[in-house]
């Protein structure tokens, strides 16, 4: 079995900001609240440290502007997003090393952050065999805001490998996994092929001391060199860019 990440792994930036925008453009979601999402994720990716409150925030940021709204209602929309802004950032690179496990009869799995039904559109869209994702409380097929269980970053996601590689009777040895974040090396130390994929700086280090394969899919190195990520940067901008058109739009 193979194992994708999915942000900036498999696709140029934040899965879930896209779909945000998505609902922004939409006019579901507010440009405070698109603001308020990045830096949200912007503690999430930057923090790397575990520490529970940054964790919280990125938690809340996550998920809370699902908070009311019928999950088929998102679920029809994230279909439409993923068509108009997110199927032409996959990186080709990626897309050729998911092929190249398809056809040498391999499985292969998404395991992110992203909310599950936001990667089992994805899952489907590229033709994979399954995607472990946060999963979002829903009562009467509505979305409260509030997890069940963790969110499926760092040592979860390994945890969920392992739990599934168990139940599939799969060796964790003989399975592939791809991140582009420090954040999974539990994950990656947990199979038998880890590979890093446009990977931040502290895990280019870590796969180049262990003699891991590194995919760089980017033309050119990120020249943000404090820690916070491109997607994040990308995200501030654009929810200027949505205020600043609608401002524009209302005058």
């Amino acid at each position: 079995m193979a194992f994708f990440d999915v942000d900036n792994t498999l696709m140029r930036g934040a899965s879930i900001y896209h779909f945000a925008r998505g609902l922004a453009s939409r006019d579901l979601f507010t440009t405070r609240d698109l603001l308020r999402f990045a830096w949200g994720q912007m503690l999430f990716r930057v923090s790397g440290t575990e520490q529970p409150q940054q964790i919280n925030a990125a938690r809340e940021a996550a998920l809370a502007f699902v908070a009311g709204h019928g999950v088929d209602d998102l679920v029809d929309l994230c279909e439409g997003i993923y068509d108009d802004t997110m199927s032409d950032r996959i990186w080709e690179g990626a897309r050729r090393l998911v092929e190249r496990h398809l056809m040498a009869g391999e499985r292969v799995w998404l395991v992110t952050a992203t909310p599950v039904e936001l990667a089992d559109i994805i899952k489907r869209r590229l033709g994979l065999d399954g995607a472990l994702g946060t999963v979002a409380e829903t009562v009467d097929g509505v979305y409260t805001g509030r997890l069940v269980g963790d969110l499926l970053h760092g040592p979860a996601k390994a945890a969920a490998v392992e739990a599934l590689t168990r139940r599939e009777g799969v060796d964790l040895a003989d399975c592939t996994a791809y991140s582009d974040s420090s954040n999974d090396l539990p994950l990656l130390h947990a199979v038998g092929r880890p590979n890093a994929v446009n990977p931040d700086d502290a895990l280019r280090d870590h796969a180049l001391a262990r003699g891991w394969p590194l995919h760089e899919f980017r033309t050119h190195r990120t020249a943000l060199r404090v820690g916070v990520p491109a997607a994040v940067a990308g995200a501030v901008a654009g929810g200027v860019t949505v205020g600043v058109l609608r401002r524009r739009t209302h005058r």
